[in-house]
């Protein structure tokens, strides 16, 4: 099953895309809740570089790795890549009002869809307020 999130930055492209592919930046933004936080981003942006996002329960009572392996990169348009046996899209598609982040990935078993999608909605979320806080600085 493929599940899709999406949201509308205001900014200019290159603002996105650097805040979705730069360590420094995915640290500050990569969490679906208030409790978890991103400790260590890694990024080789190119076709079979290598991702990781060290994902911890800021109360330390759990982290896993979400990595995988870019298997398509069009800058300013597509990251395609995979994760397991999974695979995901990120679509950067500009709009009047600055650029849609455009999220397509294979769901898995063991959470629900909406359970999915929720999450991943908010990691979404925390993105646009991120990048949009830092446009006014």
């Amino acid at each position: 099953m493929r599940i899709t999130v999406e949201t509308s930055v205001a900014a200019p492209i290159d603002r996105v895309w650097r805040a979705y592919t730069t360590p420094a930046d995915i640290v500050k933004w990569n969490a679906a809740s208030d409790d978890w936080h991103t400790t260590k981003a890694t990024v080789d942006l190119r076709e079979g570089g290598a991702f990781s996002s060290r994902m911890e329960a800021k109360d330390g009572s759990m982290g896993f790795d979400f990595a995988g392996t870019y298997t398509t990169i069009v800058e300013h348009k597509l990251i395609e890549y995979a994760f397991g046996d999974r695979r995901a899209e990120v679509e950067f598609v500009p709009d009047p009002n600055g650029v849609v982040v455009r999220v397509v990935f294979d769901g898995e078993t063991t959470h629900s869809v909406e359970q999915q999608q929720a999450g991943w909605q908010a990691i979404l979320d925390n993105f646009k307020r991120y990048v949009e806080t830092q446009q006014k600085l």
